[in-house]
């Protein structure tokens, strides 16, 4: 029996009477996954809150219209329900797409379970893509930890014996002969250029962590602005905002580095458009709803999507692009993905990238309170 099953059931032991359908499976707002009831001809008693985002639709439509239309093979759940009704089976398990208001149909996988109510069904859709993005999740996370551990020591590795290379490079510098100077110079331009990889490094780690009101819209503008000015001609920025979107509690300087960070990074991936007069970048600002990540579920988080129209990721990268020291471009630092997502976790959140030729979408996740 399914998790929604054994809630329906637990709904339905000890009731003396029959109760409203939303006192009756209130329980259902709780499950992360997406939860119908429903009769047998197909009719909806009851949408819990997360098939409501994933549709599109208020619990008010969904509510007393059929479900059979929200699948692109709506016939399927009609068979689906026809065998429950004379009770060829228990429960009923099948792969199908979910219809969205303005969105791609959603791969679900459907269990479908009789309630102990006659004529009365709860039907589960697991997104199918769930666990992989969970998976994928999760190996982000351990990866930047990873990540991080390994910049700090490797930087201090590095810092260590730097300051006794330059020093002796000066020391040497003023004994030799001056024809030689040309090659001590090498050498304290080269340390001078490595201490500064090292303070980059080291930086997240280093600054304090300042928490204050941040508007992300705030945020956005003021790399909106940056970008402009360092990308005037042939660089179209599109701004679409929810502005609904409370300030919440964080490090105004961080997040403006992070996504500024990514920004940059698109705008490098650009440059062929840019030189054509085509390039754009959005800034794309939504809500989120019972979403889940970093192994938690959080009831409302902010979506922040950096989006181009570049080339999109080197497939010989996607994999590692929050690895310090990769980069897709030639004389990369391969340090910009990596500080962006050490700024974005320090506030509990996590970086993601969607990319294919002709779209690159960073989308940024922190929770709201």
């Amino acid at each position: 029996m399914s998790s929604a099953a054994r809630a329906a059931r637990l709904q339905n032991e000890g009731l003396n009477k029959p109760s409203a359908s939303t006192q009756r499976f209130q329980s259902f707002d709780l499950l992360a996954t997406l939860v119908a009831v429903v009769r047998g001809d197909g009719t909806v008693l009851f949408a819990n809150s997360a098939l409501e985002d994933a549709l599109g639709s208020s619990r008010r439509t969904i509510e007393g219209a059929s479900f059979l239309p929200c699948f692109a093979e709506p016939h399927v759940l009609r068979t689906a329900l026809d065998g429950a009704r004379v009770n060829e089976y228990a429960a009923l398990r099948y792969d199908a797409r979910l219809v969205r208001h303005q969105a791609e149909p959603m791969p679900v996988h459907v269990v479908l379970a009789q309630t102990e109510v006659p004529d009365e069904f709860v039907v589960e859709l697991l997104p199918l893509e769930a666990q992989t993005r969970q998976d994928r999740e999760e190996r982000l996370i351990d990866q930047a930890q990873a990540n991080k551990e390994l910049i700090r020591n490797l930087a201090h590795e590095i810092k260590n014996p730097l300051g006794g290379i330059r020093g002796a490079a000066q020391l040497l510098e003023m004994d030799i002969d001056p024809q030689l100077k040309e090659y001590t110079r090498v050498i304290i331009h080269e340390a001078d250029r490595l201490q500064t990889l090292v303070d980059r490094l080291l930086a997240p780690h280093r600054r304090p962590h300042v928490v204050g009101d941040v508007n992300i819209h705030e945020v956005c503008e003021r790399v909106r602005s940056l970008v402009l000015a360092e990308f005037p001609k042939g660089l179209r920025v599109v701004r679409d905002y929810d502005t609904s979107i409370p300030e919440f509690r964080g490090d105004r300087e961080q997040l403006i580095q992070a996504v500024l960070n990514i920004a940059h990074n698109a705008c490098q991936a650009l440059t062929e458009r840019i030189a054509a007069g085509d390039a754009q970048l959005t800034f794309r600002t939504r809500i989120g709803r019972q979403v889940t990540f970093g192994k938690q579920r959080y009831r409302l988080a902010l979506e922040l999507h950096v989006i181009d129209n570049g080339p999109g990721v080197p497939d010989s990268i996607k994999d590692r692009i929050f690895f310090p020291l990769v980069s897709g471009r030639e004389g990369g630092s391969g340090l910009g993905l990596t500080l962006a997502q050490t700024f974005v976790q320090q506030h509990h959140g996590l970086i993601e990238c969607d990319s294919v030729p002709g779209r690159t979408d960073f989308k940024i996740l922190i929770p709201l309170p």
